[in-house]
């Protein structure tokens, strides 16, 4: 498992330099479905009581930082509750909502739960588990690889737009899982908390990961220990 890293409150204060766009990459607050321990990929569920307490916590924390540019979002909506609370703590006008930022579709495995997706769905489980990236997951959903290209375009298209500043980017477990396997090429990317902070400089196709997995700010409110289900499950 891949240490946690934060940056320190001088770090998180210090002016962005002209050539490098700043994202804060939010993973959305806790769900029904999150603590149910049921799949979600591209279908909705709501934000629980404590995800809501998770989104209040991330929007004071953030609020507290350098003023971001802009606020985007996932189109899904507890991407979107999310980053509303944000916006609305940090005084931005709107989340720009980006489709291509939402989680990953997982084919026949949505509406499943974990713990018996593999009885029920086995081709799924296997291709969504599968270290052959370009498979695709049966009942429709995407490759590996495709969640990667879609992703990193996503941010690097939001990079492209706001050099010199920071923004705010709401999105899902997967995709963050999938930005930091592809950009650092390594097997895991630890524990993907809901509602955790994770920093990352662009310049152009550079990538520079800040930090990673940061829930100090949820200190008096909670979060699932587990994490991603997809990465709790295939650890």
């Amino acid at each position: 498992m891949r240490s946690v890293f934060v940056l320190s409150e001088k770090e998180l204060l210090v002016e962005i330099p002209h050539n490098i766009a700043e994202i804060v990459v939010v993973r959305h607050g806790e769900t029904t479905w999150n603590s149910a321990g049921r799949i979600q990929g591209q279908l909705e569920s709501e934000l629980n009581e404590i995800g809501q307490k998770q989104a209040v916590a991330i929007a004071e924390r953030l609020a507290k930082e350098l003023k971001p540019a802009a606020v985007y979002s996932s189109d899904l909506k507890r991407a979107k509750d999310t980053a509303e609370m944000i916006a609305k703590k940090c005084f931005c006008p709107e989340v720009i909502v980006v489709p291509e930022l939402k989680e990953r579709h997982v084919g026949s495995l949505q509406g499943l739960f974990w713990s018996n997706s593999l009885e029920k769905e086995p081709e799924a489980h296997h291709a969504f588990f599968s270290s052959q990236d370009d498979l695709e997951i049966p009942g429709g959903g995407e490759s590996f690889n495709q969640l990667c290209e879609r992703s990193v375009a996503a941010l690097e298209e939001i990079a492209s737009r706001h050099k010199g500043e920071r923004v705010i980017v709401v999105t899902h477990g997967g995709v963050l899982r999938a930005i930091y396997m592809s950009k650092n090429r390594e097997p895991s990317a630890g524990k993907i908390l809901n509602a955790s902070v994770n920093v990352l400089h662009l310049s152009g196709k550079e990538w520079d990961f800040k930090s990673w997995s940061d829930v100090t700010h949820l200190n008096e409110v909670g979060f699932l220990q587990r994490g991603f289900n997809g990465d709790s499950i295939k650890q």
